[in-house]
């Protein structure tokens, strides 16, 4: 019983911060994401009984604590709806990351997509993406978007029914180029969840976040990317706010985090279609137009920042028995 999937990260366009139910990774509102290629997560799971223990393996580091905890709990759902004996057998997870994890680019979302494809194939149940994407969702509310790909649209709800992701479809996902300006300074995003609801600024945020999600779904479904990306740039802002006004006051963004944000502004003063956007972390996501791309990296190299280019990513899939990573 054995499996391999891939998944490509999210950048999140209207974001999600705080968590009504901490296990089951319920959201105390909607969010909206792209899916980033060709940065991926491959993961292979394998229930095998002949093991004396279930492991997990993630970039070559075996996952202990709470990122095993989060693993399990995927496991266990699958084991759950497959009410097969097999299943109940210790797990081998092996999982490796095409782009830098812990730097802001979303890699638990691919992490946990991958993890929750793979395992609902090797536990041989046959499920929609919207199904698994509840699923993966126990791993981390953005790995449910990871799933279905695309532009994706995760409702919060307080049951696997209503809490799911569904893709949006939108002209922009062949035109939109994500120049990545990675800037490496190691975030968690676990405290971060509970640190924003204790902001000043949250229920601030709760109040006008809805509107942010209604003018995003009308301009992707539409094709407006300044529109679509004018909301994701002040998403990102607001965002930012409430985790830097919690009770740690923290401040993910570095020096070269601004800079990229003013050279991003510059661009735009210039007629180019940019807009900046940033999860929780330093890295920074430039979305452009095609005709744009050479333009932009060349700006954001010329800032002494890696780069790298990407482009909108379907949906989680699996993978054949040869690429199997053991």
């Amino acid at each position: 019983m054995k499996a391999t999937a891939r998944a490509h990260p999210i950048q999140g366009l209207v974001k999600y911060h705080g968590l009504r139910d901490a296990e089951l990774r319920y959201p105390y509102h909607d969010s909206i994401s792209v899916a980033t290629a060709p940065a991926e997560t491959v993961t292979t799971v394998e229930f095998d009984p002949e093991l004396d223990e279930s492991t997990y393996v993630v970039d070559g580091e075996e996952l202990t604590g709470e990122a095993a905890d989060r693993v399990e709990r995927v496991l266990d759902r699958v084991r759950t709806i497959a009410e097969d004996p097999a299943v109940e057998a210790p797990v081998k997870l092996v999982s490796e990351n095409s782009m830098p994890t812990n730097v802001g680019l979303g890699s638990s979302s691919s992490g946990f997509a991958a993890a929750a494809m793979a395992a609902v194939e090797a536990a041989g149940l046959d499920l929609s993406r919207p199904e698994i994407s509840t699923i993966a969702r126990r791993g981390s509310a953005s790995a449910a978007r990871s799933v279905t790909g695309g532009f994706s649209d995760l409702r919060a709800g307080t049951t696997d029914e209503d809490c799911r992701s569904t893709r949006i479809e939108s002209p922009l996902e062949d035109d939109l180029r994500i120049v990545v300006g990675i800037v490496p300074a190691y975030k968690e995003t676990g405290w971060a969840h509970e640190e924003a609801t204790q902001s000043h600024l949250w229920q601030s945020r709760l109040a006008h976040v809805h509107d942010q999600l209604a003018a995003m779904r009308q301009a992707l479904r539409e094709g407006d990317f300044e529109t679509a990306f004018e909301v994701t740039e002040r998403d990102t802002l607001s965002l930012a706010a409430t985790t830097m006004t919690g009770p740690e006051a923290w401040i993910y963004w570095q020096p070269e985090t601004l800079e990229i944000f003013e050279t991003v502004r510059g661009l735009r003063e210039e007629g180019v279609p940019v807009y900046f956007s940033t999860d929780t972390g330093a890295t920074v996501y430039v979305n452009t137009r095609t005709e744009h791309v050479d333009e932009v990296e060349a700006a954001i190299a010329d800032l002494g920042v890696e780069t790298r280019v990407w482009e909108a990513g379907g949906p989680a899939t699996m993978l054949p028995e040869t690429e199997a990573l053991f």
